[in-house]
């Protein structure tokens, strides 16, 4: 890269990073989503990933089944994609599907109707931001987004200029239709995770994954 787009970039960079990053989104209780009046601000998250949350004494080992409805796309008022085009969303939305499917396959029996031990899990995606096309990757690679990066790695916060996603999840007893736990969730790479920032859904898409590791642990027996 010449010193001159360096130079260019680099107030461009700075700026981002005074304002918390281009593309940040502070997550919300979605008002339209079905579990938003139970949905409160979680004290015991100091890492901003899930800020509102709704849970109930579980027994996780007692479900053995599970149900993924439809990834849903959020178009409440509320919502937070910005000026992304729909295409996005929906290749998003496409993609939340297939991981979700995967990872919980790896604890669950995937079912097609409600019974005795299976959980029901609805997923919206309620916002989500792209990577810059140059910006992202070369704010790993400059001295001063670099430095950024590895104290938000520390942190285990949001990289300079890296995009995210936010969906909400929802868990019920597929049976009685009861609401177990629901959550908001904000997602991203790792501040360090260079290839992420390539391509401009691909610190979401990669968010995606981590959210769907992150729900696995949870409903997993033990945890």
């Amino acid at each position: 890269m010449s010193l001159l787009l360096t130079r260019r970039l680099l107030p461009l960079m700075a700026a981002c990073a005074l304002l918390a990053g281009c593309g940040s989104i502070d997550p919300a209780p979605y008002r339209d989503i079905a579990s938003a009046p139970y949905l409160r601000p979680d004290p015991s998250d100091d890492s901003g990933r899930v800020p509102y949350r709704y849970s109930t004494p579980v027994d996780w080992r007692s479900y053995t089944k599970v149900i993924i409805d439809p990834v849903a796309i959020y178009y409440g008022a509320d919502g937070q994609f910005g000026d992304m085009e729909e295409k996005d969303k929906v290749e998003l939305a496409d993609y939340m599907q297939a991981q979700f499917r995967e990872k919980l396959a790896t604890r669950f029996q995937i079912a097609g109707t409600a019974g005795r031990g299976t959980l029901r899990v609805r997923l919206t995606l309620t916002g989500a931001t792209t990577t810059p096309a140059v910006i992202g990757p070369f704010s790993h690679f400059d001295l001063a987004g670099g430095l950024y990066n590895g104290v938000q790695a520390v942190r285990g916060r949001q990289g300079m200029v890296s995009g995210s996603v936010v969906y909400a999840v929802e868990i019920q007893d597929a049976a009685s239709g009861k609401l177990l736990s629901a959550y908001i969730t904000k997602q991203y790479p790792g501040a360090m995770n260079i290839g992420a920032s390539f391509g401009a859904l691909g610190a979401a898409k990669t968010g995606i994954e981590k959210g769907a590791e992150a729900l696995v642990d949870q409903l997993s027996p033990g945890t």
